[in-house]
């Protein structure tokens, strides 16, 4: 069976977990990007969204009419190159044994009712990132893409650009000089 295949050793799910963006992937949309799986498959493909890039946009400024509800104040994250004229929210909360347990695309009103709530975080996004089956794990051989399954650590970080290298620091010393690499090495 060719390394590339849908049904290829790379196609276990690697539904919620992390995708950190290999350094190689600067100047773009997915640089030091950090992507939570919502949904992978060999037969489907994958779905996420970028958890890290923060936008200067809040909920309020893009549906005013949320007056002071608890979602107004929201940070708008941007979650990818596609469907980026739709907002949606996502709750990540940690669920003991079972680890972190997301939610993409929760409606507003539940979204609202974990604001604030501790040991939850709810995020709003702008767009989503997505791959057709066997694109992710075509990626993952390239070495495109960091995988990490998410700690309850992950709760308490920022969901800022420096939460790729906080990441990516602790998978191994190796991965800790990746971590500190400058964006543009020729620039040194």
């Amino acid at each position: 069976m060719p390394a590339d295949s849908p049904d290829s050793e790379l196609s276990i799910s690697l539904q919620g977990q992390l995708l950190l963006a290999s350094p190689t992937l600067g100047d773009g949309t997915f640089d030091h990007s950090v992507i939570m799986l919502a949904q992978h498959s060999a037969t489907d493909g994958a779905f996420g969204m970028i958890i890290n890039h923060p936008t200067d946009a809040s909920v309020g400024d893009l549906v005013p009419d949320l007056g002071s509800s608890a979602l107004s104040a929201l940070p708008v994250h941007r979650g990818g190159p596609l469907s980026t004229d739709e907002l949606t929210f996502s709750s990540f909360a940690w669920s003991g044994k079972n680890g972190l347990a997301y939610l993409p695309n929760i409606s507003a009103k539940v979204a609202a009712s974990m604001v604030g709530k501790n040991g939850h975080i709810v995020q709003a996004t702008v767009g989503h990132s997505a791959w057709s089956p066997g694109q992710l794990e075509n990626e993952l051989l390239r070495n495109t893409w960091i995988t990490l399954r998410p700690t309850q650590s992950l709760l308490s970080q920022p969901h800022d650009p420096a939460l790729w290298k906080s990441l990516l620091k602790t998978i191994s010393p190796y991965h800790d000089l990746l971590s500190q690499a400058p964006r543009n090495p020729l620039i040194n």
